[in-house]
């Protein structure tokens, strides 16, 4: 296959690509992270030199290394049946000889990534449930709900218990995310004002000093908040309180008109990808 350099040597602080151009389907079907000085194709074999050095390419079981840097193999691809319509995109699939990483699942509405092991094989297919990144902080999610206002707050840096007027037992659970807002009470009803402010990780539910209460909830500070890494801080009395469960368990998909995906593969033999797909549904708001 003729290849033909697009890219040209560029100062350091520019990344630099190859791209290949193939006479078959009068197309460019990849690109590459080598950038060489100059290249030729000379009986059978692809010539490039690099800082004065020739190599010669494809000789070798060693994939993805050049000049002697290893580099990974990815591949983005954009699923987009029916463009006019909002999809719920509720799982991804892929056939390969291997397993490959999902580094990046952009929609228009949101974004997440699969590890490697959450593919499971499945009648000779690679198969997952969409999740969402567990850095994902949207106040929009089905998985952030309100919990109520702040009636009593005390504690210190390790266990903060906040008292509700209202039952949080079948609403709360160990393990989710804790968030305040101050509000605003000069207005009917009150609104929430200023940015959501961490407070921290529930670790227990309905208990106070040992004694059932089923309007109270233990607050870990200590535990960091997943999006920035950041310790909680204690809410005032009167702060609106609300939940986020985790966004990777909780997940129900990704929502957009289209979904953009990237594959990587760290793999140094030969890996086969055929072909990527996703089962999607309309989305319902």
């Amino acid at each position: 296959m003729p290849i033909k350099k697009i890219a040209m040597a560029l100062p350091k602080k520019f990344h630099c690509y190859t791209l290949s151009y193939a006479d078959d389907v009068e197309g460019w079907p990849s690109f590459y992270s080598f950038c060489a000085d100059y290249m030729i194709g000379m009986n059978g074999y692809f010539y490039t030199w690099s800082e004065g050095n020739l190599y010669r390419h494809n000789t070798n079981d060693l994939r993805n290394n050049y000049y002697g840097v290893q580099y990974n193999s990815t591949i983005t691809g954009v699923l987009n049946v029916e463009p006019k319509t909002i999809k719920l995109f509720k799982t991804m699939s892929y056939e390969s000889s291997d397993r490959w990483n999902c580094t990046s699942l952009i929609t228009d509405l949101g974004s997440g990534s699969m590890l490697a092991t959450y593919f499971e094989q499945k009648e000779g297919e690679w198969f997952t449930f969409l999740r969402e990144n567990e850095t994902t902080r949207d106040y929009r999610d089905r998985n952030v709900n309100g919990i109520g206002t702040a009636a009593v707050v005390f504690g210190g840096p390790t266990a903060v218990i906040i008292t509700f007027t209202v039952n949080v037992g079948s609403i709360v659970s160990v393990g989710d995310y804790i968030y305040s807002t101050p509000l605003d009470n000069t207005v009917t009803p009150p609104v929430a004002i200023g940015a959501p402010i961490y407070v921290g990780q529930v670790t227990e539910l309905n208990a106070l000093s040992g004694v059932f209460n089923p309007n109270t909830l233990v607050i870990n500070p200590a535990v960091p908040e997943p999006a920035t890494g950041d310790v909680g801080l204690t809410p005032a009395q009167g702060d609106f309180i609300f939940y986020f469960k985790d966004v990777v368990s909780a997940s129900q998909g990704a929502r957009g008109y289209f979904m953009e995906f990237t594959l990587e593969n760290t793999n140094t033999a030969a890996v086969e990808l055929f072909a990527v797909g996703s089962s999607a549904m309309k989305s319902y708001p």
